[in-house]
């Protein structure tokens, strides 16, 4: 064959070879100019591994690139902004320093409470919060078994009506004798011995007291049924104000008789019967005598305050009935003292003709004990005003004639506070005083807070503060969740409290929303 023939075949009519006639291996075209392939693709196939080291980006006008291919992209590189979808959470809060502002909110809690005190403010709400310190009710929605006192605070205790059967409690005029009964029961029955008066020189309450000078001075109330305590299920309370002015009047055994009742013996003698002692021979020292009553005799009340020492104390005598198994406790400023077994439990006596003495008592004998002190506001009461061996704080003003405290478990409810939007969180703030005892957070004292108008409370677990100041403390609890609601409510429930020995008082709330 020759070579033109050979050409022929490959060379169209139009002399352009014809490229499917033409078959050739690698081999053949060893080394091939790239500036020879001018036009057609190359199969992604036949590229196997090309070197893109150096690949200007302008060659890249279309298509596009897969992730899997982009490993480490340099953040210098993004010059654009990334789209709020394209950056996960997790990726920012790790970066960010979280904030807590319990402490600002207590804080600015802590002075609304402050400011609403110093400025007699009644009950108000803020764009975020609620305060009320008590000038008035209008905060409060409902009490049970606890009430608001008119010093601006709310406590587990509320005025009931006692059996008052005979009190001293008013002030005379210097050295006048005219003694009346205050509930109205004994006035004409007052009997007035010896240089017994009214003193304005010493008093407790009020501008005067009265003095026994521990000669012949007594005060003798006629016989009555209400000295006869033996079938009183509710049992009785004796109670004074005294201060030892000397000793003169006491008996042989060192004793100052305080008040009792005496019966009428042989010769218009009075034996003791239920009588209560100063004993002298230790100034830390009561003495009850118990006569006719089971058991009988003179016990022995120690660890008292001392009698001795020219102040004024509160004396108080209880019986408890405890079903007929009575029980009798002698405390001095709310201390309970250590009774002997003579007193400890007895049966009072029940004869007739029977007097009630304050400042003596006599003996079948004809022997007196006298009283040398001042006495401010006596109150005999047929109740157990106390709990023997609660220790409780003595009253700290005048006896009333008619009223009292009781103390139970008891709660109080606010108003309703309407929130400008759903609240699903609550905090407050609590100021309280512990009067009587020491109240411990979330057992005596217990808060619950609601967002639905007090469909549902929850329980609040409280965490003391810093004191708000002397003597008042401070508990907190931050971000309750509640169920949610615009209608806030919280609800403060006084627990355990008993009369002088648990006693709370709420100084003022501050609710947080």
């Amino acid at each position: 064959m020759t070579k033109a023939r050979d050409l022929s075949k490959i060379i169209g009519a139009n002399g352009v070879i014809d490229n499917t006639k033409i078959t050739l291996d690698a081999n053949e075209i060893p080394n091939i100019d790239a500036g020879k392939i001018t036009s057609g693709s190359i199969a992604s196939a036949r590229l196997g591994n090309i070197d893109l080291t150096n690949l200007s980006a302008t060659n890249l006008t279309s298509g596009t690139i897969p992730d899997a291919r982009i490993t480490a992209l340099d953040a210098t590189k993004l010059t654009g902004s990334i789209a709020d979808a394209r950056v996960p959470a997790s990726a920012v809060s790790q970066h960010a320093t979280s904030f807590d502002d319990t402490n600002i909110i207590n804080d600015l809690s802590t002075v609304a409470l402050r400011s609403a005190t110093t400025e007699n403010a009644v009950a108000y709400n803020t764009n975020s919060s609620f305060i009320d310190v008590f000038q008035d009710s209008s905060g409060i929605a409902s009490h049970s078994q606890s009430s608001r006192s008119s010093t601006e605070y709310v406590s587990s205790s509320s005025l009931v009506s006692l059996p008052v059967k005979f009190m001293i409690n008013q002030n005379g005029s210097n050295n006048s004798q005219a003694f009346s009964d205050a509930t109205g029961n004994h006035s004409s029955n007052i009997l007035v011995y010896g240089n017994t008066k009214w003193d304005t020189g010493a008093y407790k309450f009020g501008s005067s007291s009265i003095y026994f000078d521990g000669n012949g001075d007594y005060i003798k109330i006629a016989d009555s049924n209400d000295w006869n305590f033996t079938n009183d299920s509710n049992g009785w309370t004796a109670e004074m104000w005294y201060k030892q002015a000397g000793t003169s009047g006491e008996d042989g055994y060192g004793r100052s008789a305080l008040f009792g009742q005496s019966g009428l013996g042989s010769g218009g003698n009075g034996n003791p019967r239920q009588f209560l002692y100063r004993g002298s021979s230790s100034s830390s020292r009561l003495n009850h005598y118990a006569q006719g009553g089971s058991p009988d005799g003179m016990g022995n009340i120690s660890g008292v305050n001392n009698l001795e020492d020219g102040n004024w104390h509160h004396i108080a005598q209880v019986y408890e009935h405890n079903g007929g198994s009575g029980k009798l406790g002698c405390a001095v400023d709310g201390t309970w003292g250590t009774t002997s077994e003579n007193v400890s439990t007895f049966t009072p006596n029940a004869s007739v003709n029977t007097t009630f003495n304050i400042g003596r008592a006599q003996a079948s004998n004809g022997s007196s004990s006298q009283m040398h002190g001042y006495v401010d506001s006596f109150r005999l009461t047929h109740k157990s005003i106390y709990t023997i061996g609660s220790n409780f704080t003595a009253p700290t003003s005048a006896f009333t004639s008619t009223t009292g405290t009781a103390y139970a478990t008891g709660n109080f409810i606010s108003s309703t506070i309407t929130a400008p939007t759903s609240k699903s969180k609550i905090g407050a703030i609590i100021t309280y005083q512990d009067q009587a005892g020491t109240n411990s957070l979330n057992t005596d004292i217990v808060l619950q807070l609601s967002a639905n108008n007090g469909s549902n409370f929850t329980t609040a677990t409280l965490t003391a503060l810093p004191n708000y100041s002397t003597g008042i403390k401070m508990a907190k609890v931050n971000d309750l969740s509640v169920t949610a609601g615009t209608q806030l409510k919280y609800k403060i429930l006084f627990a355990n409290q008993s009369a002088g020995s648990k006693e709370a008082r709420i100084r003022g709330v501050s609710l947080q929303y």
